[in-house]
């Protein structure tokens, strides 16, 4: 059984700064992309950012030079640090990794809780 857990959502000011941490756990062969999205309320889930293995990431346009994804591999796990933040950045964030379950390296994608993000004007 993978599970993502996610950490370090909360209520800040608009201008303020959080990092998220999502860690895997799990017999897992390999842990190609991982990436944060979001959900705002009344509105469809949304990319905000990923990176694969070998660290090449990709940014929604919304987080270009205010958000920063970054992963530890020995750790399984992927962070979102998030400065600049504004009051549209609202929203639950979800944690996303797309795995290789051994033994045949079947690929599934997991997803996290979610952690709720809140920036107040």
């Amino acid at each position: 059984q993978v599970q993502l857990v996610e950490s370090g959502g909360g209520l800040v000011q608009a201008g303020g700064s959080l990092t998220l941490s999502c860690a895997a756990s799990g017999i897992i062969f390999r842990i190609d992309t991982m990436g944060w999205y979001r959900q705002a309320p009344g509105k469809q889930r949304e990319l905000v950012a990923t990176i694969t293995n070998g660290g090449s990431t990709n940014y929604a346009d919304s987080g270009k030079g205010r958000f920063t994804v970054s992963r530890d591999n020995a750790k399984r796990t992927v962070y979102l640090q998030m400065n600049s933040l504004k009051p549209e950045d609202t929203a639950v964030y979800y944690c996303k990794a797309t795995v290789l379950l051994p033994p045949t390296a079947l690929i599934r994608d997991y997803w996290g809780q979610g952690t709720q993000v809140t920036v107040s004007s």
